[in-house]
């Protein structure tokens, strides 16, 4: 394998799919860093839950700290591949690689630096190795970047386009030298798009800064899914209808104007800390949608909505309120490697 900080992948047809597309294997991380949650035990199961999920309908690899090998297998079907790996937490969306493919069958990857959410927790350093050791692994071309970002900060629709927030990307704590257009160049250079649109995000969310995971999803080209509140007098009503806005009249890289569709987020008014209560947070398994679910009353409608979108996927929600109280969703916690 080799990698360049100058290559594009682009000269080569390379660019990132729709997560909708076909998978040859889904990539999660095991609970490492053990202090972040309240009740490990718990944290543990609901992330064994959403691998043995996973793993019904795609390979599903997982990384884990060798340490813990033998107790990660207690938890873990017999479908889930465990891989011995040094790692410091279990976010493999923000610290793996951006699988890449072109029409040629080809399988490569870039992967952009990682400072755990603009330092907010250390170590970090062997997070930051994590998306080349996976590709490496896979014994695909890296492309690298300098950039500091994270994939739960991205969605794209496989045909030019990605959306990212501007509280997270053009936030200090991550690329204090890089102009709005820099971004937008090294996003393009590595996930093979062409236009980046730009929404608010949400600048009081202080763990991830405002991850487009937890706001907005292509669930195919041409096609959004906005969260919204249907609470007009919770914390994160506003935030929205903020970014709804941004993408009202908004065209992609085909010239299309984004056709947006809705879904009720959960209850953000009764949290104490920055917990995710995100439907948009699902993982797009093959046949499948992966759905969180936060033991709220809301949860159905999640189902309903995904049901609607995806009428030919099984949708299944597995309850990962002991893995959202660290901050994140299903999504946050897997990255697709896609069938080239």
């Amino acid at each position: 394998m080799s990698s360049s900080e100058i290559k594009d992948p682009r000269d080569f047809g390379l660019y990132m799919p729709g997560e909708w597309t076909k998978h040859s294997a889904c990539w999660m991380a095991w609970p490492a860093r053990v202090d972040l949650w309240p009740n490990i035990e718990a944290t543990k199961k609901a992330y064994a839950e959403v691998a043995n999920t996973i793993a019904k309908y795609e390979p599903l690899k997982l990384l884990v700290l060798p340490s813990m090998l033998e107790d990660a297998k207690t938890y873990l079907s017999e479908k889930v591949e465990t891989v011995g790996m040094d790692i410091d937490d279990s976010w493999t969306r923000d610290s793996g690689p951006n699988f890449l493919i072109n029409d040629s069958g080809t399988l490569a990857g870039s992967t952009w630096e990682f400072n755990a959410w603009g330092n907010k927790f250390t170590p970090f350093n062997q997070d930051a190795l994590m998306g080349g050791r996976i590709l490496n692994l896979v014994d695909v071309e890296e492309f690298t970047s300098n950039m500091i970002a994270e994939g739960g900060g991205i969605t794209i629709d496989g045909e030019g386009t990605v959306i990212t927030t501007e509280s997270c990307f053009l936030n200090k704590n991550r690329n204090p030298n890089l102009t709005k257009q820099e971004i937008e160049n090294e996003l393009c250079r590595t996930l093979g798009t062409e236009q980046v649109i730009w929404i608010p995000g949400d600048p009081n969310e202080t763990g991830t800064d405002g991850h487009i995971d937890g706001i907005a999803a292509f669930i195919e080209p041409g096609r959004v899914l906005v969260e919204i509140n249907s609470d007009k007098n919770d914390p994160h009503y506003q935030v929205g209808m903020n970014n709804l806005e941004a993408l009202k009249n908004v065209k992609d890289a085909r010239g299309r104007t984004l056709e947006i569709d809705f879904i009720y987020e959960g209850d953000y008014s009764i949290l104490e800390f920055d917990e995710c209560r995100s439907y948009i947070n699902t993982y797009l398994a093959n046949d499948a949608a992966i759905v969180p679910g936060y033991d709220d009353e809301r949860d159905y409608l999640a189902i309903e909505t995904y049901q609607n979108i995806y009428p030919d996927r099984d949708v299944v929600q597995v309850q990962i309120s002991d893995i959202a109280i660290g901050g994140g969703g299903i999504h946050c916690i897997t990255q697709q490697q896609p069938n080239p």
